[in-house]
């Protein structure tokens, strides 16, 4: 009967081979994430306190349509210029937000805006300007009911920036039956 290999008796050059394998696959993820964490921060820090940068308002331009689905006017340059105003009202009012959760929105963004965390995090395979409404919705509904509370706070929190822009700007009034607030005037 022919004897079983027993991986307790292994050759000593094996050994260290096998382990100086693994100690660079190690140092290389650890250099992988530091190195990722430097490049999101200084991507964080590039907008200036509290307001959007381009990449943060072009991940608003593809959010915004599929959250707002349905209350966005109809023709195409109302559409585009009510897409428009939310991006700005969600940009005031991050900048009205403390500090720490501006870095936090920023954090957010700067993965977002960063192809392999748009499409790993996110599961968005196009660029943010050429992403379909079908493959934003699919990513908002993942992050909506997700198992990681991370991603429901992260949707949740864009939800409400954005649904509180749009509600805010007069544009939607009419489109929701308000007509506005009551004149103080006597």
């Amino acid at each position: 009967m022919p004897e079983s290999p027993n991986p307790q008796r292994m050759t000593p050059a094996k050994v260290p081979a096998r382990r100086r394998f693994l100690a660079a696959g190690f140092a290389g993820a650890v250099l992988l994430a530091i190195g990722g964490g430097v490049l999101w921060t200084r991507r964080a820090a590039r907008a200036p306190s509290g307001a959007l940068d381009a990449d943060a308002r072009a991940i608003l331009r593809a959010i915004v349509p599929a959250m707002l689905a349905g209350a966005l006017p109809d023709a195409p340059a109302d559409r585009e210029l009510a897409i428009g105003e939310t991006v700005d009202g969600v940009d005031r009012a991050i900048a009205a937000l403390p500090p720490p959760t501006r870095a936090e929105l920023a954090q957010l963004f700067a993965l977002l805006a960063l192809a392999p965390g748009r499409r790993v995090f996110a599961g968005v395979p196009s660029e943010w300007p050429d992403a379909s409404v079908g493959e934003v919705d699919a990513f908002l509904a993942n992050w909506r009911s997700s198992g990681w509370s991370l991603k429901r706070t992260a949707y949740d929190g864009l939800h409400t920036l954005v649904i509180a822009a749009w509600y805010a700007n007069p544009r939607s009034w009419p489109l929701i039956g308000y007509p506005g607030p009551p004149s103080l005037a006597a």
